[in-house]
């Protein structure tokens, strides 16, 4: 059986680019990677890729020169987690108090990890996660 190395890409649907692009860059400091009219992509912890696509702009194929991209596209809050050092949890919540984003709750997992989560502009549910919440993390 062939193996997979782990999740590269997770996409998050938004209804304003610019909104979004402010939020993800001023909020949690990512760095853009490329953008067009129709999404963005973002380096996280230089591992992974965080694509925003505006909602509804991916209904099509999208053909590019070295093939095609199939349809996709999300409704509703999505969730997505990050991965972050247990002892940078709280400036994290600093960062987002000064930045007026409200934690909307925390949990303290069995295994010793902990979690706050809190809503980006379009409501998609964004989790801040130590170490010790799985068993391989």
């Amino acid at each position: 059986m062939p193996k997979l190395s782990g999740v590269l890409e997770t996409a998050l649907y938004v209804d304003d680019l610019d909104r979004a692009r402010a939020f993800y860059e001023d909020v949690l400091g990512l760095v853009a990677l490329t953008s067009d009219s129709r999404f963005l992509a973002f380096d996280v912890g230089g591992r992974s890729v965080l694509l925003l696509f505006r909602r509804g702009s991916t209904l099509e194929p999208v053909q590019l020169p070295g093939g095609t991209i199939p349809p996709h596209d999300g409704h509703g809050p999505i969730h997505a987690a990050f991965a972050v050092a247990a002892d940078e949890l709280p400036a994290w919540e600093k960062r987002l108090g000064e930045h007026r984003v409200a934690i909307e709750a925390r949990t303290d997992w069995p295994r010793g990890g902990r979690s706050i989560y809190f809503r980006d502009p379009d409501r998609h549910l964004l989790e801040l996660v130590t170490p010790g919440v799985w068993a391989i993390y």
